[in-house]
């Protein structure tokens, strides 16, 4: 009766580990195994099962998991995810109001919300500039032209400018 419910464990955590693919369910799944053939061998021997399954999983998880890890994630083509804020440089996102330097903070719109932006080159850029994120400062998107070009200085920027 022991074999029957170890299988049911180790198909339990084999349903996890298609979910989360982090694979210690996995390794825990192959140690469930392990121990139903414990326990089809000796069925009253149910501290040498216990220590089948932890054995078998500690070590696939200490030998092989950084090793099949490796493997799946070059196969998915990619080795290390950029992260929350460096998947962000190299998107192209278009101005929703007048973006300029440090002292005059804009807005863009990216993946659907509103971050604020600041121009990389300190040129004022005009809503509707269709923009490069080149980089990151804190919650703040460093922003250039896509065409790389600066456009002409804004009435407004003028303005500020001869008020001062």
């Amino acid at each position: 009766m022991l074999v029957i419910a170890w299988i049911a464990v180790g198909v339990v955590l084999i349903g996890v580990e298609t979910h989360h693919l982090a694979f210690y369910a996995l390794f825990g799944a192959l140690g469930c195994f392990a121990a139903a053939v414990v326990a089809l061998v000796a069925p009253g021997l149910i501290p040498l099962q216990l220590l089948a399954a932890v054995v078998v999983a500690l070590a696939g998880i200490l030998l092989l998991r950084p090793y099949v890890k490796r493997a799946v994630t070059a196969r998915r083509g990619g080795a290390h995810s950029p992260g929350v804020h460096g998947g962000f440089i190299g998107q192209e996102v278009v101005t929703l109001d007048v973006v300029g330097g440090h002292d005059n903070v804009g807005h863009v719109r990216l993946a659907g919300e509103s971050w604020r932006a600041v121009s990389g080159a300190d040129h004022p850029l005009p809503a509707g500039t269709h923009v490069l994120v080149t980089a990151v400062e804190g919650t703040t998107l460093v922003v250039w032209p896509t065409d790389g070009h600066l456009p002409p200085e804004l009435p407004e920027a003028n303005q500020e400018q001869e008020q001062s």
